[in-house]
């Protein structure tokens, strides 16, 4: 039977590599913004999944304790599994910076492209902005907190 971790981290690998490809081959080609915001997703729920995985694993082994709250458990990911698994505190800002970029995107009243950027309006009407360039470097984080969490728990196996 295949643990609910190794299939949170499968499900990852596979959300990561189509946000991948949509910022490097597709996006460039077609210049559709919503490319941009189906990147982020990708992103954003591929991070969810490798957290996850991390939770489910750290669980497993009775090494932390789960809540329904999910604001717990990833204070419970900050403060006892990112440093096991050698997650840096750069790269922990940076998977906030994408949870936060992902919701304001889901609650955003309106959207709109300036030059190369895509401006996100909150509800407030504070502008965030998005780039490819943001994209690269969040997938780069993905790939990197992935990476780590991989080669922890496939270690194992």
């Amino acid at each position: 039977m295949v643990e609910k971790y190794i299939e949170y981290l499968d499900n990852s690998v596979s959300l990561i590599r189509k946000a991948d490809h949509m910022a490097y081959i597709t996006y460039p080609l077609i210049k559709d913004k919503q490319l941009i915001f189906n990147a982020l997703n990708g992103i954003y729920t591929s991070l969810l999944g490798v957290i996850s995985a991390i939770l489910q694993y750290e669980y497993f082994y009775k090494r932390i304790s789960l809540s329904q709250d999910s604001r717990t458990n990833m204070q419970t990911f900050s403060d006892k599994c990112a440093f096991r698994y050698g997650i840096t505190e750069q790269e922990l800002n940076m998977v906030y910076e994408i949870f936060k970029m992902a919701e304001n995107h889901k609650k955003s009243p309106f959207e709109f492209v300036k030059k190369d950027k895509i401006v996100i309006m909150t509800d407030n009407f504070h502008a965030e902005t998005m780039t490819l360039e943001k994209i690269k470097n969040y997938i780069l984080v993905g790939k990197s907190v992935l990476k780590k969490a991989e080669d922890r728990i496939r270690r194992k196996l």
